[in-house]
């Protein structure tokens, strides 16, 4: 007989979910200890916001009232696809296609309308990178892969290429099991991240160093400390993940929506420092990097370019 964690794990898959994964809803500990710590040494940046809801942060009961079970998942974005012309400004390449949160957040509404159909009336709530979630520590709870030396999730078959997503439900669901630490003695994200963001040993991220925290969070000046040290990159970052022997095992993936313009990708280095607003609203209708916005975009590019 199928189980319902059979069947809701299936739909997962069938709505183009990479994985997915199960852990008890609890206070997390040593979790809330260890962001404590990290926010007293200021390696939030200016991202302030990250010190709010902090109850709400680190207890899932608090933010769900009933929570029984965080569901985590995993969303496939890899791509094989590069801008066309090597010296131009760059984007992660997350960010090419339609922004990942009302993408993801989508299917994962679906998810849930399923389970309340299978299974009657579930209380719960979606959460893609949207919510005080600790969703890197979710994941890692539930095995569907190991916070690695670059801080990001990493799985042994998957990669790194992936969005993260949540379902916070009412409904108590057998909980699945963290999986072992891969990272070994390797050192190349540490080696090749080019502002020194990432802690000596590892595991630890100063989000004030990091490229995306630069580009994308910081709306002030960029420091000059980081003039060229920002390897070309004018939205995100991918360095630490190209670098990563675990991702030869991406494979590309599937979904439209994440396919850029055509125009986007033939933009050439002049066309970034000559784009116009209008431009900008044309590349990036319905895209991530609208978060930046035509303003703080600019800013990058010249930043870069230092004119």
């Amino acid at each position: 007989m199928i189980s319902y964690k059979q069947k809701i794990s299936a739909k997962a898959i069938e709505l183009g979910f990479l994985d997915i994964k199960y852990a008890k809803a609890e206070q997390m500990e040593p979790e809330a200890r260890n962001l404590e710590k990290w926010l007293e040494q200021d390696r939030q940046g200016k991202m302030s916001y990250l010190s709010n809801h902090f109850e709400l942060r680190v207890d899932p009961t608090k933010l769900v009232p009933g929570a029984k079970t965080v569901i985590s998942l995993s969303y496939n974005y890899y791509t094989e696809d590069s801008q066309s012309d090597p010296e131009a400004p760059k984007l992660a390449s997350y960010a090419y296609g339609r922004d990942y949160h009302k993408v993801v957040k989508k299917k994962l509404k679906l998810l849930l309308q399923y389970i309340r159909e299978e299974l009657g009336d579930v209380g719960g709530r979606c959460f893609v990178d949207s919510a005080p979630v600790l969703e890197r520590d979710w994941a890692k709870r539930s095995g569907l892969g190991w916070v690695g030396k670059n801080t990001l999730l990493i799985n042994p078959k998957k990669g790194s290429y992936f969005f993260l997503a949540e379902l916070i439900i009412d409904l108590k669901i057998e909980p699945d099991h963290p999986i072992s630490d891969h990272c070994g003695t390797c050192t190349r994200c540490i080696d090749a991240c080019p502002t020194d963001a990432i802690d000596d040993k590892g595991y630890i991220m100063d989000g004030s160093k990091c490229i995306s925290y630069l580009t994308i969070e910081l709306k002030e000046q960029i420091p000059q400390e980081f003039q060229g040290k920002m390897a070309d990159y004018m939205f995100g970052c991918d360095i630490c993940q190209q670098v990563c022997p675990w991702n030869r095992f991406s494979v590309p993936h599937q979904e439209p929506d994440f396919e850029p313009k055509e125009e986007l990708m033939k933009m050439s280095k002049r066309d970034w420092k000559e784009i116009t607003e209008e431009v900008f609203d044309h590349l990036f209708t319905g895209s991530a990097v609208r978060r930046t916005k035509f303003k703080g975009l600019k800013r990058n590019i010249n930043f870069l370019y230092d004119t």
